[in-house]
């Protein structure tokens, strides 16, 4: 029995660990006999020693001989920025740390916020994989090996708090600063095999502002980097369910999308602004969902830049009044100059909710109007709550759309927010959800209008 000692920022272990900061990682060469992979990742620590001058604590992991050979090449890249690329390269076969190359009929976009349920999506829809979450080297191997992309994420802030590294929203006015960011990104990207990046700014930029201006060549000056430095990269940027200075996001939306490869729209979240009556609604309305899309065909946005984003979650409102016709009034929560909004409520996942619904007041019901689902439920304070949500037959509804319009495909918020477990009902719901995005089977579309419990677990 051996040790290899190793002191990197390794991915896989900062995530078990949920620690940011360099650690000390002992993998053994030969795991023993039925010794979980990861059991001793984040096992207590045993001693310290000095690295460097700096103490680092020690940690005793149990890792397979595929994965030790993976945290150790990413040592490798660490600690040499002048190893050849095909020395670096994690995964099993060089070959998969080629960027992906090629367009697809309809495009899957998945935003991936991190932990392991990506083994679990359905490969045979996945082109794309943004990765939210810290770096997983063993996903970009997996979906290189699967035909599909795997970009950056990455947000800009607008204020002082910078997350990520990223800068605040006035600082790409400076052209110097818009080139130093788009390299670092560029040289990122390149060092994780990745294939391109996901642009996501959702501050308030005034039309025709020095931002204005500034937030479109970020764009173009950012997709001309990635498409001459990775051959086939991948530039997405997200955009608002609808261009009309939606939460005051008046942005050049068609210069903006000449500029770069798609456009996601983010049809969700769509009560950030209420200008009408406080009360809980859809999340994403068909009717108003739609009429969005027409709106940014109407700008001259080509179809098939726009990817149909779609939530893998609902809002839970409490009522202050709940109205013998179902109506449910929700608290005042400013947003942006409207009175109300959706942040009177909270998300909760698809799966919270499909454990929750059967034991609801309501059941499942259907809103003919909004042509979206909702239920209603008392807490253990006695609260009526409603919940508001997206199905696989709400869905579906828009994301026929996609097709008949010759839209450039789909993508949801996100991947993570499925039951993947092994509960057969859950796998049935799981299953329904990724099928709506190209188009479910009758027996999907009734099951969720059925809404079957899931069994704890």
């Amino acid at each position: 029995m051996y040790y290899i000692h190793l002191t990197t920022p390794v991915w896989s272990i900062k995530s078990e660990c949920k620690k940011k900061r360099y650690i000390m990682c002992f993998a053994r060469a030969k795991p023993r006999v039925n010794e979980s992979p990861t059991a001793a990742v984040c096992s207590d620590v045993t001693s310290s020693r000095h690295v460097h001058g700096r103490c680092v604590k020690q940690r005793r992991s149990v890792i397979p001989s595929g994965t030790m050979r993976l945290l150790a090449l990413t040592l490798l890249c660490s600690l040499s920025l002048r190893a050849p690329r095909a020395l670096c390269c994690p995964c099993h076969q060089p070959e998969l740390c080629r960027s992906v190359e090629g367009a697809r009929d309809l495009e899957v976009f998945v935003f991936d916020v991190g932990g392991k349920e990506w083994r679990s999506y359905d490969w045979t829809k996945v082109t794309t994989v943004a990765v939210f979450g810290l770096y997983d080297a063993e996903l970009m191997c997996f979906a290189h090996s699967r035909g599909a992309r795997v970009v950056l994420k990455d947000i800009w802030t607008g204020n002082e708090t910078k997350l990520l590294g990223d800068v605040s929203l006035s600082d790409i006015v400076d052209p110097a600063n818009r080139t130093a960011w788009i390299k670092e990104k560029v040289n990122l990207a390149k060092k994780q095999f990745m294939d391109g990046i996901n642009l996501d700014i959702e501050q308030a930029v005034d039309t025709s502002s020095t931002e204005y201006y500034a937030l479109t060549a970020l764009v173009k000056e950012t997709t001309e980097a990635f498409h001459s430095e990775i051959p086939g990269s991948q530039v997405s940027f997200d955009v608002a369910w609808s261009p009309k200075c939606i939460d005051k996001r008046c942005y050049d939306y068609p210069a903006i999308a000449e500029s770069c490869d798609f456009l996601f729209v983010m049809s969700y979240d769509e009560q950030s602004q209420i200008w009408g009556d406080c009360i809980a609604m859809a999340n994403a309305p068909f009717s108003q969902t739609i009429t969005a899309y027409q709106q940014y065909i109407q700008m001259k946005v080509d179809p098939k830049k726009l990817l149909m984003g779609v939530p893998w979650y609902g809002y839970d409102y409490p009522c202050l009044n709940f109205s013998k016709d179902g109506v449910c009034t929700i608290p005042m929560v400013p947003f942006r100059g409207a009175p109300c909004s959706d942040a009177a409520g909270k998300q909760i996942p698809y799966s919270t909710m499909m454990e929750q619904i059967n034991s609801s007041q309501s059941g499942r019901m259907w809103d003919e109007k909004q042509l979206a689902p909702y239920y209603v439920y008392k807490d253990n304070g006695g609260q009526i709550h409603q919940v508001w949500y997206d199905d696989p037959e709400s869905i579906y509804l828009k994301t026929s759309y996609v097709r008949t319009k010759g839209l450039g495909g789909v993508g949801m918020w996100n991947g993570n927010l499925l039951d993947y477990s092994n509960n057969p009902i859950a796998q049935q719901q799981t299953r329904a959800m990724w099928n709506a995005l190209i188009g479910p089977s009758d027996k999907d579309i009734t099951m969720a209008a059925n809404c079957k419990p899931v069994l704890q677990h």
